[in-house]
This record gives C-alpha cells, sequence and structure tokens, in this order.
C-alpha cells in the first residue's frame, strides 16, 4: 500500500525531477488539483484520476489515502514542492487523525498492523525557488516566506509574521497576493513593511514561473500595490541588502565584504 506525495514543480517537464516523473507514470492512480493534473497531462494518459478544484483538498487527499489502502499504488501530485503550502501536511494530518500507520520506504513497520500505508514525499522546485531564479537570486541570504490568504490563518497573525519578519530584515517572499475576494491584502502587507523599510526597497514580482504565461516585473515597495499579481505570483521584497543590477535582483551573502575588502 504505497502513497506518493509528489512536487511537479513549475509544472514543465523540464523542471520536474527523473524520480517525480518516474513515480507519476508508473502509480496505479494519480490525484491532484485539476490545474496540476492538466499540466502534467502527458505523463497520465490513461490512467485513473483523482481530480477535484479548489476547495476540495480534504476530499482529495481522503480518496488518495483511501486508494492507497486498497492496494493501488496513489501519485497525490501537488505544484512545486509538496510540503510548502501544499498537501503533505494534509496527508500526515489525516492520517494521524484516522490512526493509520505509516512508514518510509524500506523502513521496518512502525505498528504491529498489516495495514500501514508506505509514504514518500518527492520533492519538487518551489514557487521561490523557480521565481527567484527569474529574478535573479534574491533568496542569497536569509528570507522569510509568507502567505498573504486568510482563508486558512487568521489575518492577525499574517499581520505579526510581516512586521516581525521586517524588522528583522529578512528578505521577505509574499505568496497568494490577490485573488478575486481579496484585494486589499498586498496593500497592507506594504504598509508594514513600509514601516521598516525604505521606500526605494526593490522588489521582484514573478508570475508563473517557468508557465506559459510567466511574466517578470521590478518595482519597489512604495509602487508594490500597483503591481499587476494573482495567485500565481510570487514577490520578493528585498532587504536593506538587495540589490538591483540591470534586469536582475540579488541580494549579497557577505563574500566580497569578507574577503574582497581591506580590512583595518
Amino acid at each position: 500500500m504505497k502513497l506518493f506525495i509528489v512536487g511537479t514543480g513549475p509544472g514543465h517537464a523540464d523542471h520536474m525531477s527523473a524520480r517525480a516523473r518516474d513515480v507519476i507514470q508508473k502509480a496505479d492512480t494519480v490525484a491532484g488539483y485539476t490545474t496540476y493534473i492538466d499540466l502534467i497531462a502527458d505523463l497520465v494518459k490513461d490512467k485513473p484520476l483523482i481530480s477535484t478544484g479548489m476547495m476540495k483538498e480534504i476530499d482529495r487527499v481522503e480518496q488518495a489515502i483511501d486508494t492507497a489502502l486498497s492496494g493501488s499504488s496513489c501519485a497525490l501530485v501537488s505544484g512545486g514542492d509538496p510540503g510548502i503550502y501544499a498537501m503533505a501536511g494534509l496527508v500526515f494530518e489525516l492520517c494521524a487523525k484516522r490512526e493509520i500507520p505509516i512508514r518510509r520506504p524500506g523502513a521496518p513497520p512502525v505498528a504491529d498492523d498489516d495495514r500501514y500505508l508506505e509514504l514518500e514525499v518527492v520533492p519538487g522546485i518551489p514557487a521561490l525557488a523557480a521565481g527567484a531564479a527569474l529574478a535573479g537570486a534574491p533568496l542569497t541570504h536569509d528570507f522569510a516566506a509568507i502567505s498573504l490568504s486568510d482563508l486558512l490563518t487568521q489575518w492577525e497573525s499574517i499581520e505579526k509574521r510581516i512586521s516581525c519578519a521586517a524588522m528583522a530584515d529578512f528578505v521577505i517572499v509574499l505568496y497568494n497576493p490577490k485573488s478575486k475576494k481579496r484585494d486589499w491584502q498586498l496593500a497592507r502587507a506594504q504598509e508594514l513593511i513600509l514601516e521598516h523599510r525604505p521606500a526605494d526597497t526593490p522588489v521582484g514580482v514573478i508570475t508563473g514561473a517557468m508557465r506559459e504565461n510567466q511574466a517578470i516585473e521590478f518595482t519597489t515597495l512604495d509602487q508594490m500595490d500597483q503591481a499587476e499579481v494573482g495567485m500565481q505570483t510570487v514577490l520578493f521584497v528585498g532587504s536593506t541588502s538587495s540589490l538591483r543590477y540591470m534586469d536582475f535582483l540579488f541580494t549579497p551573502r557577505g563574500y566580497t565584504k569578507k574577503y574582497m575588502e581591506p580590512s583595518n
């Protein structure tokens, strides 16, 4: 009984690991959000599919778990990396809630139960890595990733995280900046960050990284709320040391300062 939780990366086969492709092609059943299934259509031809839309995450994961428990191997796919704002955590949460014994591939059973489920998390390129590569190298130093979606997290907690990350001078990666029903959170995040960062702090705005709708834009913190963003957009708000050079954004790690600048 095997369940694979697979990260498909940005969605294009060129940016998917060989392990991910192999698992998807060999799995008896593939489960996932409809959009992510569509992006890997060539890999899942003629396979039984468990495909659901937004807001059906629990149903989708429950069906994937039940399919694996029935004896059919199942690949539950997530865009990006399955452990970053994706399905891996929910799989573990539901297995724990249902008291389903689980183990890693090749590990001995963790309970005296023949019904254990073998789980493998197959990593994928997350949106923050794909977006950072297109922007340049904004994440070379410490950074914090924060989702602006308050569907599952109280906005008060999100505000606290934004303020703390800004005060600590992390590069800030903003996920889920805007949707049809959430149109004010980005402007509020901007206000909070401006309390600790200069107005001309560089910001990279990457939409649809490595996909057909890919768009790369640069702006500044004081203009960030005017950028064209959506649910496929990831924003990279620079720290006080981040720099624009030509059409790229990068954050120095400190090598030149330590090894090239003369010491006193």
